[in-house]
């Protein structure tokens, strides 16, 4: 029996997406071509792999047995395909950053100091909640506020982002006690989106209420501040940034994240990403009172 790496992996789709329509579209390819590919796949292999049921596609007896040593090869191909990209010695190519929107937000407003020294490289900034797998190369390097119990990942602390509460000039608030905050109206995350830094303390704040205004963007919630929907807490970078934002009081000493880079072993060594890293880490040494909440100009007197 021959099989090649090419079949296996429209096997290992199939098995994760259960359909082949999401096999066909996480492929790029038709939904006939992956019917096709795993038709061959039996038969080269002389027995059936999965139970065509009515709403997905389940892995046999057989297909479990085969599914383990697939996902090995997997492993080593993707292995392969990350040492490979470190056999050039010079800092070129493409280097994909992700990171949250409010952070892909700030790095794309320093694109030119980020660059200054690096213009081989070409960034890719991907905006996204979710943590892209770095085994896949689905990102270089990411930016994120906790460090995945991964081996396979190496972590360096880049600084820590401080929060405060901002709205809009047109918000008349007596003063940043409490009882004055909770009859201010309010913007947060919606409930999908309650670990976002800064969210438990609104709920804390307005004894369990939900703010009036929900959203599932860091950005979305800072343009709904900025036309006067309601107080809200933002990063520090985000906020004091933005010239139609006010701050009300100071930082919250309550509400701070961590901002970790994190990067695959295997990766870390390929010169355009070790530059982009080195870029980086002098970025955030640059703008460490603006990442704070210590810029200049940011007293947070009332009214705002």
């Amino acid at each position: 029996m021959t099989t090649g790496w090419d079949d296996l992996r429209v096997f290992l789709t199939l098995s994760r997406e259960g359909n082949l329509t999401a096999a066909a579209r996480r492929l790029e390819v038709s939904h006939p071509t992956v019917a096709r590919r795993i038709k061959a796949l039996e038969q080269a292999i002389g027995a059936r792999l999965f139970d065509r049921l009515p709403d997905r596609f389940v892995p046999t007896p057989a297909g479990e047995e085969l599914l383990a040593d697939a996902q090995a090869m997997e492993r080593a191909a993707e292995s392969i395909h990350r040492r490979s990209a470190g056999l050039s010695d010079t800092a070129r190519g493409t280097v994909r950053l992700s990171a949250g929107e409010a952070m892909t937000g700030f790095l794309a407003g320093h694109l030119p100091a980020l660059r200054r020294d690096l213009q081989l490289v070409e960034f890719e900034l991907i905006a996204s909640h979710m943590l892209a797998n770095l085994s896949r190369r689905e990102a270089d390097l990411l930016i994120r506020e906790q460090v995945p119990d991964l081996a396979s990942i190496v972590a360096r602390r880049l600084g820590r982002a401080a929060y405060a509460i901002y709205g809009h000039p047109s918000l008349a608030v007596a003063d940043a006690s409490p009882d004055a905050l909770r009859r201010m109206p309010w913007a947060g995350f919606d409930d999908d989106h309650g670990y976002m830094p800064g969210q438990r303390w609104v709920l804390d704040l307005l004894g369990g209420s939900r703010p009036g205004v929900r959203v599932n963007n860091w950005l979305v919630l800072q343009q709904a501040v900025r036309v006067g929907a309601g107080l809200a807490v933002l990063p520090c970078y985000l906020g004091d940034a933005d010239p139609a934002l006010r701050r009300v009081g100071s930082v919250l000493d309550e509400v701070v994240a961590d901002q970790w880079l994190l990067v695959h072993r295997d990766l870390r060594a390929l010169p355009r990403v070790r530059a982009v890293i080195d870029a980086l880490v002098r970025l955030f040494q640059s703008e460490r009172a603006t990442i704070e909440g210590r810029g200049a100009g940011q007293d947070g007197n009332l009214p705002i």
